[in-house]
């Protein structure tokens, strides 16, 4: 194609030198292609009179100038380029008055990158023509590939204004072109105009009713402001018959969305069935079968996706995320390796094989990865981009749970502390850690202290205050806490989290009928379906606490009917059944799915540990409960465990130690958070064994009551 253009413009050009040699008369006349003007020019100075257009020279000077420019898109020869433009000026001087020249030599400077010359050619347009759409779509287009390379935000903003102009005019000059009312409906979503966007998305469809564009970018937009059932009936506005892959990947998207993980896996399927290639729609099957707990099924997706494209550096990250999951954490570092050798100096990996440490119980190897990351990401002069100060929190934060996981408390609260500076939400996530990281080292005055200071620096901080209420009411001024809480409440949605505190406040307080109270109200303010889970969580643990326990359950099962893969519910619902002996089998169920889906997490250890004691199955309780208290093992509950299980397998001395040191933190630990009935029950264990053992030392009888 290039050798044929080629010689057709040299030929061209031999044919035009040759006219350039003949008479003005014997020039080709101007064909009714090339428009003259629809307006009247500009007026000469009144000492020279208007020349008159020499369209048949304007043509001339135009096919030139058009030869140049297939030499230009052969080549790419600036010289040839500068050539084209010369052309075009004297096709102008000879006829200055159309529009259609003037409007060739705009796109010629924008195909040439020179923006500036193009946008003053096309203003200039638009100023004696402003109907002229040609010029209003080239400035459109120059405005929208001048957004795409900025970096500055405030340019942006601008870039992105003057863009929106322009296709508010485009469509109002050609309003029947779903394509422009498409592409302004975008423009105003990026200018969080969403309703405008609405409308235009909803013209395109109205245009083309048959539209998959139009529609998925309608629905995308609900997904946006969180209205998943819109984007939902949206999509399915299409027949099926209609449907494309694309169609049915947005569906998946929208159901992922909503947590809804079968319903999106079912959709991704349709997807592919549709386009086995569409490796996107692909993607989401995987991510969507591993948000359903289907991880081999998920692999496999993975699989598929590295065959076809073995470079996809971010699929083998989620295959090692996978296996990380399942506790396969060997071939999560293998597959971690993979994706390093695909990119270079990666952030992302690194990281992961930190996460992978972690969940190992190599919490060395990983706060080393950690500090490395942390020390390569510094700038001394901290003048972080906002993707750089959200990775370095990230990093510091990770690291700040490491050394929290290895009891280390000075060095984690010194790696939070270190967040701070990067302001904004990492400041508030910074606090927060560092008033858990002070709490579970059960030193309850310095994470208050903590808490006065979060408040003192960032007054406006709601979530910071009601943190520090908590804490007051912990150390015993429940009412003046409550009462502060209270008059956040100001009658509008945001009262959710208000009401959220309450009812925690009042759940320690066993104060039961007002943390019922509180938490029916947060309900009625939750709109999203993880905001009613997570309350209808709360109100289960509330009525488990009371030892309402089928309320309790309802509540749990609730949550899970919404969402199957929620650990925490899992976790709860089967400790609750296997504590109380109450449908082993099932309870068992519920709670090796939790550790499936989170293996190294000790309160689930301790519940899988427990529910085999429960079954008589010692040595696996014995192997569970001893891991919860590697992870866990200031947690009182775990050592009372481990003691029980002692004392049933006649190891009368190692319960004992258990057991008082299930004491032993139950008294450094605020009394909000005892059972003051379930201490007492193992202080008399503690007692018993105590007296049988100084018995057994000294050689007395064994008391068999």
């Amino acid at each position: 194609m290039t050798r044929f253009v080629s010689a057709l413009a040299i030929a061209l050009l031999s044919v035009a030198a040759a006219a350039q040699h003949q008479p003005a008369s014997q020039k080709p006349a101007s064909p009714s292609a090339v428009p003259s003007a629809t307006t009247a020019n500009p007026a000469p100075p009144a000492s020279a009179p208007a020349a008159k257009p020499d369209r048949s020279a304007a043509y001339y000077h135009y096919s030139m100038a058009h030869i140049y420019e297939e030499l230009v898109s052969a080549y790419g020869r600036s010289d040839l380029a500068n050539k084209a433009i010369d052309e075009y000026r004297l096709a102008i001087q000879n006829d200055p008055g159309s529009e259609f020249l003037n409007a060739g030599l705009a796109e010629l400077y924008a195909k040439t990158g020179r923006m500036r010359d193009a946008v003053t050619e096309a203003q200039d347009i638009i100023k004696r023509d402003p109907s002229n759409l040609q010029a209003h779509e080239l400035l459109g287009r120059i405005y929208l590939r001048s957004l795409g390379d900025m970096q500055n935000g405030t340019q942006s903003q601008t870039m992105l204004k003057l863009a929106i102009e322009q296709y508010q005019e485009i469509v109002k000059l050609a309003p029947n072109n779903k394509d422009n009312h498409l592409l302004l409906g975008r423009l105003y979503r990026l200018n969080n105009e969403m309703l405008k966007a609405e409308n235009e998305f909803k013209s395109a469809m109205r245009l083309d009713p048959g539209s998959e564009e139009a529609v998925t970018s309608l629905a995308y937009l609900y997904n946006e402001e969180g209205d998943a059932k819109r984007a939902i009936d949206a999509l399915n506005s299409v027949a099926e018959n209609d449907r494309s892959d694309k169609l049915y990947s947005a569906l998946g998207y929208t159901y992922e969305e909503q947590k809804d993980y079968k319903n999106a896996v079912a959709a991704y399927r349709k997807a592919v069935d549709l386009n086995k290639d569409n490796l996107d729609a692909v993607r989401g099957l995987a991510q969507n079968l591993m948000n359903a707990g289907q991880y081999e099924a998920a692999l496999d997706q993975y699989r598929a996706i590295t065959e076809a494209n073995p470079e996809d550096a971010q699929t083998y990250l989620r295959m090692a995320e996978i296996y990380r999951r399942v506790g396969k954490f060997e071939m999560a570092l293998d597959s971690l390796k993979k994706a390093e050798g695909l990119v270079q100096d990666s952030l992302e990996v690194p990281y992961n094989k930190a996460v992978v440490m972690e969940a190992q119980g190599n919490y060395a190897g990983a706060a080393d990865i950690l500090k490395e990351l942390i020390q390569k990401t510094d700038k001394p002069d901290n003048n972080y981009t906002t993707s750089e100060r959200n990775n370095r929190s990230v990093f510091l934060e990770r690291l700040g749970s490491v050394y929290r996981e290895m009891n280390n408390t000075p060095l984690a609260v010194e790696t939070f502390r270190k967040m701070l500076p990067l302001g904004d939400e990492n400041a508030t996530r910074a606090y927060q850690q560092l008033i858990d990281t002070y709490r579970d080292a059960k030193q309850w005055p310095q994470a208050t202290a903590v808490a006065r200071e979060a408040v003192a620096k960032l007054p406006k901080n709601r979530d910071l205050r009601l943190v520090l209420d908590s804490q007051i009411a912990d150390q015993g001024e429940p009412d003046k806490a409550l009462a502060d809480v209270r008059s956040l409440l100001k009658g509008t949605p945001e009262d959710r989290e208000v009401y959220i505190a309450l009812a925690q406040m009042d759940s320690r307080l066993k104060r039961w009928a007002d943390a019922e109270e509180a938490i029916a109200k947060a309900y009625q303010l939750s709109a999203k379906p993880e905001d009613k889970q997570y309350v209808e969580f709360m109100r289960g643990s509330i009525y488990e606490r009371q030892k309402k326990y089928d309320e309790a359950e309802q509540a749990f099962k609730r949550v899970l009917s919404q969402d199957p893969q929620n650990a925490t519910a899992l976790n709860y619902l089967g400790y609750m059944l296997a504590d109380r002996g109450v449908r082993m089998d099932e309870a068992m169920g519920y709670i090796k799915k939790a550790v499936q889906l989170d293996p190294s997490n000790g309160a689930y250890l301790d519940s899988l540990g427990w529910a085999y004691f429960k079954m008589g199955n010692y040595d696996q309780a014995e192997e569970q409960l001893r891991k919860a208290s590697d992870r866990l093992a200031s947690d009182p509950t775990i050592q009372e465990h481990l003691g029980d299980l002692y004392q049933k397998t006649g190891r009368l001395k190692l319960a004992a130690a258990h057991w008082e040191r299930a004491v032993a933190e139950w008294n450094k630990t605020i009394p909000a958070e005892v059972d003051q009935e379930d201490m007492a029950k193992v202080v008399k264990k503690l007692e018993s064994a105590k007296v049988k053992l100084a018995r057994e030392s000294s050689g007395a009888a064994p008391d068999n009551k």
